[in-house]
């Protein structure tokens, strides 16, 4: 069974708000926090092609020394992960977090989340990774490709995050976003939170009717709800009700599968994080 709280961890400036984000999540749901520090395969230049510019002993004397070389780099990388592991255990045990664990990788990001996907059952991760070209860093360049790939909760921080008291539901009506509602009901994780359901579209009575069912699932599960149908493009008019509001955290269904799906929602998913400064659970 999907228990833990993973953490991804690397050396941008989203590292501290990835901790408190997943300390606040582990708190909400008595659940296990592993941090989890990923190191790329990939150290140095990979496969050199030195034919025609060296002599083949001045050849064999280089690609010595350049595997030293990457050898050394790779050492260094490990260590630099595990004192930054070492810092986000710290950070979070201010939480009074009881269960948690430092992990740490090798291989590509997303296939190392796809690896821990049974265990996992929230992910955490920055919203831009490290801005250095360190093999280590790079979560956001990674961001829609994990979307993609996993099949959990993916909470997405900004540089800080402080435990919401209000959040915004953007409901679609759609079969994902009626999944998405049984899901927030059931869990803890938003429990005593304000929710804003939000959703952007015509003022018709099957819309009515459809936010008015979301709604009582919500309320059913102790969640205090304030409900809205607004007009506009869904990655403006949803920025702006937030911004409007002061809401903390924004919730959303992830990508469809379909290409035609993926076109609507997929779209609207990724200029959500583009233009949301605040930070975002995206549900699948």
């Amino acid at each position: 069974m999907a228990e833990n709280i993973i953490a991804c961890i690397d050396d941008s400036q989203y590292a501290q708000a990835v901790c408190d984000g997943a300390a606040w999540a582990a708190h909400q749901l008595t659940a296990p926090l592993h941090l989890l520090h990923v190191l790329d395969y990939v150290h140095g230049s990979g496969e050199r092609n030195l034919s025609g510019t060296l002599g083949f002993g001045a050849q064999e004397t280089l690609l010595q020394e350049l595997a030293a070389l990457d050898e050394q780099r790779a050492k260094v990388a490990m260590e630099q992960g595990k004192l930054l592991l070492a810092a986000a255990r710290e950070r979070v045990s201010q939480g009074n977090i009881g269960d948690v664990q430092t992990r740490q990788r090798h291989g590509e990001l997303t296939d190392t989340l796809v690896e821990l996907e049974s265990e996992t059952r929230l992910l955490v991760v920055g919203k831009r990774g490290a801005e250095s070209a360190s093999a280590h860093g790079h979560i956001g360049s990674h961001i829609e490709k994990i979307i993609r790939a996993m099949h959990k909760p993916i909470l997405i921080v900004q540089q800080a995050f402080d435990a919401p008291t209000d959040i915004m539901v953007a409901y679609d009506g759609s079969a994902t976003m009626r999944k998405g509602i049984e899901m927030i009901a059931a869990s803890a994780l938003l429990k005593g939170c304000h929710c804003h359901l939000v959703m952007v579209g015509a003022d018709l009575e099957t819309n009515r009717e459809s936010l008015q069912w979301a709604a009582s699932a919500l309320q059913k599960a102790g969640l205090s709800v304030s409900d809205a149908i607004i007009a506009g493009e869904p990655e403006v008019a949803l920025v702006e009700y937030q911004q409007s509001h002061e809401i903390g955290l924004l919730v959303m269904g992830a990508y469809g599968h379909s290409r035609i799906r993926h076109f609507i929602v997929g779209s609207t998913t990724t200029a959500m994080i583009c233009r949301c400064k605040t930070s975002m659970l995206v549900l699948r």
